[in-house]
């Protein structure tokens, strides 16, 4: 007789055979004993999980000569019949050979015709989901409404591909993944019975291996049986799939544990001669970490499935929970990543290396000398370097700055030697960089007679004109002159002609846009009058220092914005003209023209504001028309306005802006001036 398959030979032939799916058992049971059967079902999950088997099991409930139960007798003739696929009334058809619309209405052709041997006609569609889609709609109205003698068994691994008026008419069984310890107990049973000798451990490799499914697994013992010489045993397992010995994931995690990164890498070596898959071994590492998170939790819970309990339990006290934890993050994200490494091996042994060196217990380690490096002299200090050489100013150098020279009879200042006691002005630096450039178009053509030209490009060379001397500019008032009336006070030898040379290192801006004056010197007291006069035209809102005890319309300007009003409250406010103040009654006006948003509670939330800020419960009284005074929102336009005019007139006095428009022939483009805030 020929040898038959253990997938085959072991293949439940009744519910109480099966190993796992007992929520799907549970309510075929039911149904059956109950006599509540559907005419369509449909049994879905991945390959060698027992969908097929299931349905067959079903057929023979549903057809057996004693009667439809739960537990068919499997000796009348209809259950000996479809335990060997020979039952007349049992049409099994795959769909993934017979997936033509042709093909389904041949099949349902016969199914008005009633049995011919059994209780029902059962249709076992496997791979359901590979039929076209003319052949879903072809069977379509049968499935939904089937003569009374027909049943209707489904089977896909793919059920997404399924239309929804199929699935809604079925109904639908999931079947579940078996665990690696469901198909273990089952191998253990399969193997007792069949009398070969096994080892726990090579089956539980067999279970991993098998990914759910139990055919798998079944045909793996087969080979293991066959590669074993008649007994499965871990090694010849091990050597059978191209997995390592457990043993070596341990000695990893227990070098790991000890912080012994040599004896890890020379494990790793010996695993390196098996040609192991390091994507899997990760995994053993994974799960070897997880077991020993479960020990040092909840040690009762551990079990001896891999006959490795005491090695795992030795393995938690040697290592903190933290450290365990941070191990199986970092394993599970090289896993991730072992793919993109250089080569496998390579990537294992990083994961290996970042496991010793994050562990938080070795973060105070000192790496390893690698060899005795002879300490090195101390450096010489290098000789002290000269002090830069004096530069002797070029012809544009002098030039420049004798152009700059408020006076005619002053030296020009490149040549000044500093003063040893004296510090540099603050603003000298910037002055160098921008009188130069202010006065290049005056300078080019000036002493072309005393001294050699200047190479430049081709330029039509006009007569060097007459040099004046122009007005010095009157000193603004500036932070910069109360610094020169403190180098006045420390040093009395200051000539007039040295505050000069200050005004002519002063920030271009303030010399730029100050009014010229006479050229006569400024002395320190009229100096210290500038610096401590009042401002000449002040701000009508800086008089508002106190809060007055009638508002008039000039402080209802400083109030508001004291009051810093925003969002709408703020605009409503901000257009608001007062009218009178009665003792602590409130009357404004809001402008017309910006009374879109206006509410009237919006007249509580301004004298809440107004009492606030006054110290004293007010009454607000709002009515709109136009107004007559200038309001808040009026007044922020008009010295936006003044000071737009203002930096409009400042650039247009501007000498540099007045000197590039007349060389270049531009133009001041006034619209996209903006005043400095």
């Amino acid at each position: 007789m020929s040898y038959q398959v253990l997938a085959r030979k072991w293949r439940p032939r009744v519910f109480h055979e099966m190993a796992g799916q007992e929520h799907v058992l549970q309510a075929l049971i039911n149904a059956l004993d109950n006599q509540r059967l559907h005419h369509a079902y449909l049994f879905t999950g991945t390959r060698g999980v027992g969908k097929t088997t299931i349905a067959r099991i079903l057929a023979k409930c549903l057809n057996c000569e004693q009667g439809i139960s739960s537990k068919p007798c499997g000796t009348c003739g209809s259950c000996v019949e479809i335990n060997e696929g020979r039952f007349v009334d049992l049409i099994e058809v795959d769909a993934a050979s017979r997936t033509k619309v042709e093909d389904t209405r041949e099949l349902l052709e016969n199914v008005q015709y009633a049995p011919t041997r059994g209780r029902y006609k059962v249709y076992l569609i496997d791979e359901v989901h590979m039929l076209s889609t003319h052949s879903f709609n072809a069977l379509l109205k049968t499935l939904e409404e089937p003569p009374p003698h027909v049943k209707f068994l489904l089977a896909t691994t793919d059920p997404q591909k399924l239309p929804v008026t199929i699935l809604s008419r079925c109904l639908q069984f999931n079947l579940k993944n078996l665990s690696p310890e469901r198909i273990t107990e089952h191998l253990k049973f399969v193997l007792g019975e069949e009398g070969v000798p096994f080892e726990e451990s090579g089956l539980w490799s067999l279970a991993r291996s098998a990914d759910g499914s139990m055919r798998d697994a079944l045909s793996l013992t087969d080979q293991a049986i066959a590669h074993g010489a008649g007994k499965v045993t871990e090694a010849e397992v091990n050597a059978m799939l191209g997995t390592i010995d457990r043993g070596w994931v341990l000695s990893l995690c227990q070098a790991i544990a000890a912080g012994d990164g040599s004896q890890a890498l020379a494990i790793v070596g010996q695993m390196a001669e098996h040609a192991p898959d390091y994507h899997a071994v990760m995994g053993d590492m994974l799960g070897l970490w997880h077991r020993v998170a479960i020990a040092q939790t909840v040690p009762d819970a551990l079990d001896n499935r891999h006959g490795d309990y005491q090695q795992v339990l030795s393995l938690a006290q040697s290592i903190s929970r933290e450290d365990v934890q941070l191990c199986y993050q970092i394993a599970l994200l090289c896993r991730r990543d072992l793919p993109m490494a250089p080569d496998p091996r390579s990537g294992f042994e990083m994961a290996l290396l970042r496991q010793l060196a994050f562990k938080p217990g070795t973060s105070s380690m000192q790496a390893p000398a690698l060899a005795e490096v002879p300490a090195a002299k101390k450096p010489e200090p290098l000789p002290a370097e000269p002090p830069p050489a004096r530069v002797e100013p070029t012809l544009l150098d002098k030039e420049s700055s004798a152009s700059r020279e408020p006076l005619a009879d002053r030296e020009p200042l490149a040549n000044k030697e500093p003063s040893a006691d004296k510090e540099p002005l603050a603003d000298e630096k910037s002055v160098a960089r921008i009188a130069p450039i202010a006065d290049s178009a005056s300078q080019t053509s000036s002493n072309t007679a005393t001294q050699p030209a200047v190479p430049a490009p081709a330029v039509v060379q006009q007569p060097a004109p007459q040099q004046t001397v122009e007005p010095k500019p009157e000193p603004k008032v500036t932070s910069g002159a109360a610094q020169a009336l403190a180098a006045i006070d420390s040093d009395n030898e200051l000539s007039n002609n040295a505050l000069a040379d200050y005004e002519s290192y002063s920030d271009y801006s303030d010399y730029s846009h100050s009014e010229p004056s006479t050229s006569e010197p400024v002395s320190k007291q009229s100096l210290q009058e500038q610096v401590e006069s009042p401002q000449a035209e002040k701000d009508p809102l800086s008089a508002v220092d106190q809060l007055p005890e009638d508002v008039s319309e000039d402080s209802w300007l400083g109030i508001f914005f004291r009051l810093k009003l925003a969002g709408v409250l703020g605009n409503t406010a901000a257009n608001l003209e007062l009218l009178s103040q009665a003792s602590d009654k409130f009357s404004f006006r809001l402008d017309a023209s910006q009374s879109s948003l206006y509410e009237e509670s919006q007249q509580q939330k301004l004298a809440g504001a107004l009492s606030e800020l006054l110290g004293r419960t007010v009454s607000v009284e709002i009515e709109t028309g136009e107004v007559s005074s200038e309001t808040p929102r009026l007044y922020n336009e008009r010295k936006r306005a003044a000071r737009q005019q203002a930096a409009v007139e400042s650039m247009n006095k501007d000498p540099l802006v007045n000197d590039l428009c007349q060389r270049m022939g531009g133009q001041l483009l006034e619209n996209t001036i903006e005043p400095i805030e």
